[in-house]
């Protein structure tokens, strides 16, 4: 089995006495795009600028290519592309200008690839930075993040202000940079999109990981939702002990982990109007893992 491009092992940031992370552990292969899933606050955007050498960790380790990464490794970065969920750039400089200046970080001819990801993501280079929109803005960022070819790309809320267009466009990019072998560590709290293009995901809450697997897996999980009608409605939820998202009169809805024989044997009891069972949404699975 191949070792991991980067390994986390028991990474720890605190604020004082605020927790920012947890011993988070994860494990991101070559040429795999790695799900890193939570809502706002929850640690992402802290994991990764421990990573990237941006904040200074408190504990655990980052390693990349099975060597322990320092605070300020050039050579990483140099095979690093990095997304921001918020682009800040000099506001006087047009996007050309932008552009130039940052193609003189690399020891490369970045003109091929710059050329390509603007034609694709649609950039006038003529216009300034200040007078971009939000959207543009990142578009800006996409191409920064990416006109040197890296080895690693690191992307934090990557589509936040991309209409939907520029997303499947941004996708798209992304999935020929998992056919070149570039490994990917890409910072979501949508679910949809990440289940999309992702090969594994890692959930994580308060600083800590809590369920980390294949999207495979996570989508073929035993979740269901479990529909019912009754006039018993208080005695089935006492019974099952089972999450309610949806609750009216005498129907409601459970998401439900039990097999058929179970739920059958448990209900035997009690007098029962309509019963559905179907599968889960994405969305509410990822619901789940957080109420």
């Amino acid at each position: 089995m191949n070792s991991p491009i980067i390994e986390l092992q028991n990474l720890k940031k605190y604020y004082g006495k605020n927790k920012g992370i947890e011993d988070v552990s994860i494990k991101i292969n070559k040429g795999e795009i790695y799900g890193f899933i939570g809502p706002n606050g929850a640690g992402k955007s802290t994991t990764i600028r421990t990573i990237i050498g941006l904040i200074n960790k408190n504990g655990g380790k980052v390693l990349i290519n099975g060597e322990e990464l320092k605070f300020d490794d050039i050579e990483f970065k140099k095979k690093l592309g990095y997304l921001p969920s918020e682009v800040h750039l000099y506001e006087n400089f047009t996007i050309k200008q932008t552009f130039d200046y940052h193609q003189t970080f690399y020891d490369k001819d970045c003109s091929q690839r710059r050329n390509e990801l603007e034609e694709l993501l649609k950039i006038d280079e003529e216009k300034k930075i200040g007078d971009l929109s939000l959207g543009n803005l990142k578009k800006v960022g996409i191409v920064l993040a990416l006109m040197h070819e890296p080895e690693i790309l690191i992307l934090d809320e990557a589509t936040s202000g991309l209409d939907p267009i520029m997303q499947n466009i941004f996708h798209d990019i992304l999935m020929e940079e998992k056919k070149k072998g570039t490994t990917i560590l890409y910072s979501s709290h949508i679910l949809s999109e990440v289940s999309s293009i992702c090969d594994k995901v890692g959930f994580i809450k308060d600083g800590i990981i809590i369920k980390e697997d294949l999207i495979d897996n996570i989508k073929k999980d035993n979740f269901t939702y479990l529909k019912i009608s009754s006039k018993d409605i208080e005695k089935i939820k006492e019974e099952l002990n089972l999450k309610v998202i949806k609750e009216e009169d005498n129907n409601i809805t459970f998401i439900n982990n039990l097999d058929a024989n179970t739920i059958i044997n448990k209900l035997a009891k009690y007098d029962i109007d309509r019963l559905l069972i179907e599968e889960i949404s994405l969305e509410d699975l990822f619901i789940h893992y957080y109420m």
